[in-house]
């Protein structure tokens, strides 16, 4: 009966080591979830961007409002009513 249990406690160590030592065992488990942890943020991330730009996209598509703000903002454009005044710096005196 005793060499039974040493053969099995033997079996069981190699095993144990196979699992903690060897490339396919839990070093590699490790680093596949941490892989997979910041694949998953970047998607996150990634998820809401393209919500934001969704959002902008149907913006655009219906309203006239985000146009004219963009074009506005970006092109410095002015509607056919409105009247468009610059106000120039003062020059500076030279002493």
């Amino acid at each position: 009966m005793r060499p039974l249990i040493v053969i099995f406690a033997v079996v069981l160590a190699l095993t144990q080591l196979k699992l903690w030592l060897s490339d396919d065992g839990m070093r590699e488990v490790w680093a596949l979830e941490e892989q997979v942890a910041l694949q998953t943020a970047e998607n996150a991330a990634l998820a809401e961007r393209n919500a934001a730009l969704e959002a902008e996209v149907l913006d655009l598509k219906q309203g006239l409002d985000a146009v004219e703000e963009r074009a506005r903002s970006e092109l410095g454009m002015v509607g056919h009513d409105e009247t468009f005044y610059q106000i120039a710096p003062r020059p500076k005196h030279s002493e």
